[in-house]
């Protein structure tokens, strides 16, 4: 018999897994309207973004705009199209991260990376499409107030972006293979590579929602340590996982001379790390006064995850 605490856990775990499945459904669903269909011209563009767009993610971004929004009183409808627009500038992210002169990797979401199932520019082209089609997307969103899609594309753009996003984590990371790395270097580029459009996710959601400030600076310290967490719960897997599992080439980074927290600290160091991390995004909630069980849940699901 499972002790108590076991059983808590298994719980929260089907509770994540199963809020985190409903919202891939929907996100699909809502993605396959918002974009070109495949015979659309130019169709060979249009293949490739759905070929990446519809590869099996997670689709965490967007479920955490809804879980933080949900969680503050917003309906999905107010929430929707902002969590497709970070879910194309993800995969985005993705394309391009994939592209001979990036990463240059041949799997992702278990399928062949853009680039090799089409060609390189094709990808390039797909990538720089889904991320102007996310800004439209939330332009165009007339389920929020001017002001309030001003606010939220101001979000999205800075985390997408540099010095303070996606882009500058990515160039941070790209200088720094195979160069010796400190403690501070690593945590900036998860931050800012991984975790600055995790805590803008977290930011839209509430923002949607009509939260206050102090609710506001309590879910951007919540997805922050959620992002960072993530990040490091990623460079566990591409060690311990299979390609299977994972979806993407492992051990990739390390072959890559990636800066990771394993290859600077080992694994049972960068374990402890994670749950400090786990620690700090529960911990970062105690302020908020709403249903915040969900959020508690997505961030266990996150430090167990296998894949």
């Amino acid at each position: 018999m499972k002790a108590p605490s076991e059983v808590s856990t298994h719980l929260k775990h089907i509770e994540a897994h199963s809020f985190l499945a409903s919202c891939r459904e929907t996100v699909d669903s809502a993605l396959d309207k918002l974009v070109p269909s495949g015979a659309d011209q130019p169709a060979d563009i249009h293949r490739a973004i759905r070929w990446s767009l519809f590869a099996g993610g997670k689709r965490f971004r967007p479920a955490l705009v809804i879980a933080v929004g949900e969680a503050f009183g917003a309906s999905v409808d107010d929430l929707i199209k902002t969590a497709c627009a970070l879910e194309m500038i993800h995969t985005y992210s993705l394309v391009h991260d994939d592209l001979p002169s990036m990463d240059n990797d041949d799997l992702r979401r278990g399928r062949p990376t853009c680039h090799v199932q089409f060609n390189e520019a094709t990808a390039i082209l797909a990538g720089d499409a889904l991320q102007t089609l996310a800004f439209q997307t939330l332009a165009e969103d007339e389920r929020l107030t001017p002001a309030t899609r001003v606010r939220v594309i101001g979000e999205v753009a800075r985390a997408a972006g540099t010095p303070r996003g996606m882009v500058a984590g990515q160039a941070h990371d790209l200088y720094l293979e195979s160069r010796e790395v400190e403690d501070a270097d690593l945590e900036n580029i998860h931050r800012l590579k991984t975790g600055a459009l995790i805590c803008a996710a977290a930011r839209t959601g509430a923002i949607i929602a009509g939260a206050g400030e102090d609710e506001l600076e309590a879910m951007t310290s919540y997805g922050a340590h959620l992002g960072l967490l993530f990040q490091i719960t990623d460079d566990l897997l591409d060690v311990t996982s299979n390609a299977e599992d994972l979806g993407k080439t492992p051990g990739k980074d390390v072959r890559s001379g990636k800066a990771t927290y394993p290859a600077l600290y080992g694994l049972e160091s960068t374990r402890e790390r994670a749950r400090d991390a786990y620690q700090n995004t529960c911990s970062a909630l105690a302020p908020i006064k709403k249903p915040t069980a969900l959020l508690l849940s997505i961030a266990e699901f996150i430090l167990e995850r296998r894949k």
